[in-house]
């Protein structure tokens, strides 16, 4: 009896601990963005002084006013959502068309195909190589650079082929014995059962789209295309904001300072998906599942 109550006790302060260190990892997460989050709302001005931690000292929204005054954020905005759907979109129908290709028995050379795809997954030609692909298919200065480099990535084909082997052959089957060809069953049987995976792989592609900074840094000199998360950078790591501050009229301008145009930036181009991930978390973790469980 003594020993199932140390046993007891032993767990409790196991499970105790766990929390202490859940909530410490969590707060060391968190404040992070509420500490940005909180000195955006604050004046400019009085931010510089310091010594905000949790709420704002001087309520402002100025900053906010500043940068949607802008009209190269707004600008980079739209191409951020433009080609957030569109990549998408192409993406997710691509590489399912290829794995479900991939998915087929009777496809010839499918262990090469795998092989040589599965190297890929660890090794890649570089930077400077990719770059000259880059530029002699004609995609720099291109919206088009956001979309063809990303139509297809073998990890995602994994994750659909996991998938669709576990449809049951016996209907296909009765689609060929209707006299459906391979792109209809694909289009109007493959797909539409399909609806799980396709889901979490385009949350998979779009959170990656919208994230994406490095390919408009690199492939894009035309400010006009650059997404918002290039246009983030430019903000943080270049003189933007000191031109936004410097372009600001009127009584906003005493009110903000490069700081708080930088912080107010940053919650602009990061709320929409933070807000987003929540309600479509579900969709990732059943898509981990997939093809882990049978029956």
């Amino acid at each position: 009896m003594l020993s199932l109550k140390r046993r007891t006790f032993k767990e409790a302060a196991f499970d105790q601990a766990n929390n202490l260190l859940m909530l410490a990892i969590c707060f060391a997460t968190l404040y992070p963005i509420w500490y940005v989050l909180v000195n955006s709302f604050n004046d400019g001005n009085d931010a510089m002084r310091g010594g905000i931690y949790w709420w704002p000292r001087m309520f402002s929204l100025d900053s906010y006013k500043a940068v949607f005054a802008n009209d190269g954020i707004m600008l980079a905005m739209g191409i951020t959502v433009a080609k957030t759907l569109v990549g998408t979109v192409v993406h997710v129908f691509f590489t399912a068309m290829v794995a479900y290709a991939f998915s087929r028995r009777e496809l010839i050379g499918r262990p090469i195909y795998m092989v040589i795809g599965t190297i890929t997954l660890f090794f890649s030609g570089g930077l400077i190589p990719y770059y000259l692909l880059i530029r002699d298919l004609g995609l720099l200065d291109s919206f088009w650079v956001y979309i063809i480099p990303a139509m297809f990535s073998f990890f995602d084909l994994i994750i659909f082929l996991s998938f669709f082997r576990e449809i049951p052959d016996a209907l296909e089957e009765a689609a060929k014995i209707d006299g459906a060809n391979d792109f209809k069953i694909f289009y109007q049987i493959i797909l539409p059962v399909s609806m799980p995976v396709v889901a979490t792989i385009a949350l998979f592609h779009g959170v990656y789209q919208w994230n994406d900074y490095f390919t408009g840094m690199i492939y894009i000199n035309k400010s006009e295309l650059q997404p918002i998360q290039t246009y983030l950078y430019r903000v943080v790591a270049q003189s933007s904001s000191n031109q936004m501050v410097a372009a600001t009229t009127g009584s906003i301008a005493k009110t903000v300072s490069s700081q708080s145009i930088k912080l107010a930036t940053m919650v602009v181009t990061t709320l929409p998906i933070v807000i987003a991930y929540p309600f479509l978390q579900k969709y990732f973790v059943k898509g981990f599942m997939i093809g882990s469980i049978k029956g």
